[in-house]
């Protein structure tokens, strides 16, 4: 069950579709900024999970690659924040947004916020995020809005490389022992029902895909669907039956998980306010 975070929001309030639907009108939270940061909270909380597996990866060169993945993902979040906070226009940059906001004033999908489990669960969540994540930037590219569309086109070739190495690792996983299989499915079941949420438009996102500035999620759905399919297949994992899926990150809805990670994450900052190297 998806609860409702009880910090007080910082910037933007957390609400229905409705609620949001009137508060990204605003001049400091237009459609755009709000797109942007969707985008930026996505990988900076993805990237920050990864980065939790520092010294507890199984083996030297997994923990490089998570590391570089989870780097990767941090540079994407810094371009989108910048944007964005040049977008709002009310005294916010990259470490504000970062690190001066509340759990509900963060727009991430809740499959990035989960706790990383075991490295089966790691594993199919990077995967299942970057099947979405390479069609995503590479029809971004194409963008009305320059500035996204230079971030697409640098951010690509890093997802492109985030889904051929985790792909790899759900096969090795899938189609290894008794052992990784049965870790490999149960990270599948887990993690298959906050998949949905990244296939969500609200009328924010679809003023901007009217304008060509956005891109329609749901148009990706059949690339997403097959790249997965394949590759479960392959690995020999039971893809989960269509069902019902968990929402809400998009609004500002999170589980409780959030709150602890922003706790451990935005510690330096809130302790020692304006601190710099």
């Amino acid at each position: 069950m998806v609860q409702v975070d009880p910090f007080p929001v910082r910037f933007a309030p957390a609400g229905d579709d409705k609620a949001d639907a009137a508060t990204v009108t605003t001049p400091t939270n237009s459609p755009l900024a709000l797109y942007a940061l969707r985008r930026a909270d996505d990988a900076l909380i993805l990237g920050h999970r990864l980065s939790e597996w520092c010294g507890h990866a199984p083996m030297l060169e997994e923990e490089m690659a998570l590391a570089n993945i989870g780097l990767d993902l941090i540079g994407q979040a810094r371009s989108l924040y910048q944007y964005a906070a040049e977008l709002r226009a009310d005294g916010s940059d990259e470490d504000k947004l970062a690190y001066l906001r509340d759990a509900p004033a963060y727009r991430n999908l809740l499959l990035v916020e989960l706790p990383n489990g075991d490295f089966a669960r790691t594993i199919l969540r990077v995967f299942f995020y970057s099947a979405f994540a390479d069609p995503f930037w590479q029809a971004m590219m194409r963008s009305a809005d320059e500035r996204l569309a230079a971030i697409a086109a640098k951010s690509e070739k890093e997802s492109a490389y985030h889904l051929r190495h985790s792909a790899e690792w759900v096969i090795r996983l899938g189609d290894g022992t008794e052992e990784s299989h049965r870790r490999a499915q149960e990270a599948v079941d887990y993690l298959w029902p906050y998949t949905g949420e990244m296939f969500e438009a609200d009328a924010s996102d679809r003023e901007l895909i009217a304008a060509g500035i956005a891109v329609d999620p749901e148009s990706l759905r059949d690339a997403w669907a097959k790249t997965v399919s394949d590759v479960l297949a392959e690995a020999t994992l039971v893809q989960p039956a269509a069902g019902w899926m968990q929402s809400g990150g998009r609004s500002g809805r999170h589980s409780e998980h959030l709150g602890h990670l922003l706790a451990e994450m935005q510690f330096l900052q809130r302790a020692y306010p304006g601190a710099t190297w």
